[in-house]
């Protein structure tokens, strides 16, 4: 970096640790506000959930920038410098306006941040990172790159099979994708099999198992980076395909016993059979708590009666990990869950009906939707469907605890989703620039456009931002924490593909609306990442909001 540069990361540094200060202010004057006998009360943080979800965004876009701009160095290349500084001043623009809702709403004094909005540092920064002619070079640096924005240096096992699933994703995933998503088919042999050999199943089982993950430790950057590769490719046809595997394996790796282990481990490493997780019931959404199917006892097993949706790859998978209420007191609440192992034949078809020798039956239907399609979400209706003792996680002392045990997916569930999104987004900013450059508009390349170079610039900053953001909270999962993190990278990178697509989208004008154009089909895939692996409100509210409000009480973090 360039002398300017440098002093440009200076004053980024400074405006950001203020307005961490601002911030933690009011985190805790809201947090002071719903407390109850030492501990927060659900009901008042219901009340003030418009200054929370302000909370959770400015928590989500603060820390980005803070992680972006703390990585850079002297050695560090212009254009990353650049998207950090980029993504900074956006950052701080969007948080000082959700710091004025919380103040107000906390009943704070205003004056700070009418000091922050005129601090010299914050001008200085703005003038020299946000105008239009840093906006301009940005763009014109992420053009020359041809959108290849955000690199994160790796060693070399990680380096490697990013390199190996980025040729994969271009060469076998990226030339199918447009007919599985244009005729809405099902994820072809043709790419589930090269994918069982290159061990994609496996990445979060151990070793031992058949995996490919350490026997004493998680590594989830492989999983990010891997994800993100084959997202690249295909949301639906790839990306998606690592989550499920992923969810049940923590779930038996949680609670398992021992034989369950043995068992069904090195068959998800080996991906088969395929599996799919039923969590979602028509009525409660996000809210797994209150999840109704009905598990009865009977003699070798349990019986399962009662209806999941959003289900997906439900027809192809030939075992469901199906959160079920096995104790029908609706009083306990999530201890009255535990997770059962549902296997079934697999279908290539948008519609099943499976009857079982004593008489169950699961029906199924795959659920239109607008995009992701591939792996198709489907609606579930178990009737007196049989699940022996033997598959119930944890056996007998797994009943009850089928909450927690679902919850230990979630967490390497949502850094894929984020991992997902960045994926889509760096899909769509390389298709954007080489449009952008052959496209001529006016006697001019669209691409020279001034308004088209800040579009650029900001669609590589928000990707740079994220996919830092994803790489870092990786590590930090890894060491045992970061249960909120990975909430708040997937809060940001999902709603940062929508936005990213949708200029994706709009800067190849009528092509980009075009079914032909790939950049339809990231638009379309992307609007539902801020949706599954925990809803938008869901993790804002529930998980980033009152994690955070927790932290500056210092009260011990709840599960969620």
């Amino acid at each position: 970096m360039d002398d300017s540069m440098q002093q440009q990361v200076r004053l980024a540094g400074e405006v950001l640790a203020r307005m961490r200060q601002a911030f933690d202010a009011a985190v805790a004057a809201l947090a002071q506000g719903c407390l109850d006998n030492g501990r927060l009360d659900a009901a008042r943080l219901d009340a003030r959930q418009v200054a929370a979800f302000e909370m959770a965004w400015g928590g989500a876009e603060l820390l980005a920038a803070e992680t972006s701009v703390a990585a850079l160095t002297a050695q560090a290349e212009p254009l990353q410098g650049q998207l950090a500084l980029v993504f900074a001043v956006d950052a701080v623009v969007a948080v000082l306006d959700r710091l004025d809702v919380m103040y107000a709403e906390a009943g704070l004094d205003l004056a700070p941040l009418h000091a922050l909005r005129t601090d010299r540092a914050w001008l200085e920064l703005r003038a020299g990172s946000g105008s239009a002619a840093a906006l301009q070079a940005a763009g014109r640096a992420v053009a020359e790159a041809q959108g290849i924005a955000g690199e994160v240096a790796l060693d070399d096992q990680h380096a490697m099979a990013q390199d190996a699933f980025r040729r994969f994703a271009e060469e076998v995933v990226a030339p199918q994708a447009e007919a599985i998503h244009r005729h809405d088919l099902t994820v072809p042999e043709s790419l589930l099999q090269p994918m069982r050999e290159m061990g994609v199943f496996g990445l979060a089982i151990p070793e031992q198992y058949g995996g490919s993950a350490p026997d004493d430790r998680d590594d989830t950057l492989l999983m990010v980076v891997v994800t993100e590769a084959l997202s690249e490719g295909s949301l639906a046809a790839a990306g998606s395909l690592i989550t499920r595997p992923e969810i049940l394996t923590r779930a038996l790796m949680a609670g398992g016993t021992a034989q369950q282990k043995a068992r069904w481990l090195p068959q998800l490493a080996a991906g088969d059979p395929l599996c799919a997780i039923a969590m979602t019931e028509p009525d409660y959404g996000s809210d797994l708590a209150a999840c109704s199917l009905k598990g009865t006892r009977v003699d070798g097993g349990w019986l399962l009666n009662g209806a999941k949706t959003w289900c997906t790859f439900a027809g192809k998978a030939g075992v469901l990990m199906v959160v079920t209420r096995t104790d029908p007191d609706r009083s306990l609440g999530h201890k009255g869950l535990s997770v059962l192992l549902a296997e079934k034949p697999s279908y290539d078809t948008h519609e099943f009906a499976y009857t079982q020798d004593g008489g169950g039956k699961l029906i199924g239907r795959a659920i239109p939707t607008i995009g992701y399609r591939g792996m198709h979400s489907f609606d579930l209706s178990f009737e007196d469907f049989f699940v022996p003792d033997e598959n119930v996680v944890g056996g007998e002392a797994g009943l009850g605890k089928g909450f927690y045990y679902t919850l230990a997916g979630m967490v390497g569930g949502r850094m894929q989703t984020s991992a997902r999104a960045c994926g889509v987004m760096r899909a769509a900013l390389r298709a954007t620039v080489r449009y952008t450059q052959d496209r001529k508009v006016f006697g001019a390349p669209l691409a020279d456009l001034p308004l088209t170079q800040a579009k650029l610039a900001r669609m590589g900053a928000r990707l740079a931002a994220c996919r830092r953001l994803a790489y870092t909270v990786a590590g930090i999962v890894d060491s045992g924490n970061g249960r909120m993190e990975a909430s708040l990278v997937k809060l940001l990178a999902c709603r940062s593909a929508e936005l990213v697509t949708r200029e994706a989208l709009q800067l190849h004008g009528g092509m980009g609306y075009a079914e032909e154009t790939p950049v339809s089909r990231y638009f379309v895939d992307a609007r539902v990442l801020s949706i599954f692996e925990g809803a938008e409100e869901t993790l804002a509210l529930k998980v980033v909001a009152r994690s955070l409000m927790e932290r500056a009480v210092g009260l011990a973090p709840s599960g969620s």
